[in-house]
């Protein structure tokens, strides 16, 4: 891992609260969570809790609650082009069904990815739901312009040859890998360690986060965490796994720990106290609101 970045994202998520707090070094940057009294706020799929999830207008609402960053789950069309989705099945979140990647965009666009959402969540429905297209990684980056902060996934990249080639071509593009030098507007994760790699080979100097599903309660020895720290900066895991001693552990090799998926804000606090550097959450403007209670005492 390129030790400038490395430095430029740990100093990004320190926190004033329940933690040592470190001056960062690089606060003259202007990015979002440099800030020493701050946590990363990553909007889980958008503000996921309030808009159908990856639509236009989910990121909306996560940025206008206080999300830090977007994040977007990448799947691959038929014809190659990446679109903002969880699933690798259209099933869920459209009226289509079957595999996207046995889908064309163009296919694709003539979907319904809002109107799900109302029939799930009556009490949130709102008209404009109906119809809502599903979103290219392009699209959303053009929507929201590079001084946005965008937190991507790869997703099942073993499904999509070429898709981290791709991902950095588009990234290139719209200078989202160059912005303020080292300091990237953009995180990559992934739970494909491959994948990850791949990218690392690719631009060492793009921040990555690698996921771990543990089966059971979290556990990690010396020697993942020092394999880990070879090319990211980061992991994530389901908050619901780990303890205060796993957190220790992870920041005692300098590592950001961004667990998933945070609703409720007991969670929130206890994770804050612990010690993380930053969460998941379909609902950020409860995280704010925990930030701002927590700072007063």
């Amino acid at each position: 891992m390129n030790t400038l970045v490395k430095n430029v994202c740990l100093s990004a998520a320190i926190i004033g609260i329940g933690a040592a707090t470190v001056q960062p070094a690089f606060a003259q940057s202007g990015h979002p969570s440099m800030n020493d009294n701050k946590i990363l706020n990553i909007a889980h799929r958008g503000g996921s809790g309030y808009a159908p999830e990856h639509t236009l207008a989910s990121y909306e609402v996560g940025d206008e609650m206080g999300g830090d960053y977007i994040e977007l789950d990448l799947q691959m069309t038929k014809d190659g082009e990446l679109i903002a989705m969880h699933d690798e099945t259209l099933d869920r979140t459209t009226d289509g069904s079957g595999l996207v990647k046995d889908y064309t965009l163009k296919q694709i666009k003539e979907l319904d990815a809002g109107s799900w959402f109302n029939d799930m969540y009556p009490e949130k429905a709102k008209a404009e739901y109906n119809g809502l297209e599903v979103q290219t990684l392009e699209e959303v980056i053009q929507h929201f312009g590079k001084d946005k902060h965008y937190y991507i996934e790869t997703k099942s990249p073993e499904v999509y040859p070429g898709m981290e080639e791709k991902l950095l071509k588009i990234l290139d593009e719209y200078n989202l890998t160059r912005q303020n030098g080292p300091s990237s507007r953009v995180i990559i994760q992934s739970f494909s360690e491959a994948s990850l790699q791949k990218i690392h080979d690719m631009d060492e100097d793009i921040p990555l986060v690698q996921l771990i599903d543990y089966k059971k309660d979290a556990t990690i020895t010396e020697a993942e965490l020092d394999h880990y720290e070879e090319y990211a900066v980061g992991l994530g895991m389901s908050f619901k796994k780990i303890d205060e001693e796993y957190v220790e552990k992870v920041r005692n090799h300098d590592l950001l720990i961004h667990p998933y998926t945070v609703l409720e804000k007991e969670d929130m606090k206890r994770l804050i106290e612990w010690g993380v550097t930053g969460m998941f959450t379909n609902y950020p403007d409860r995280l704010e609101e925990v930030l701002k209670e927590m700072k007063k005492k």
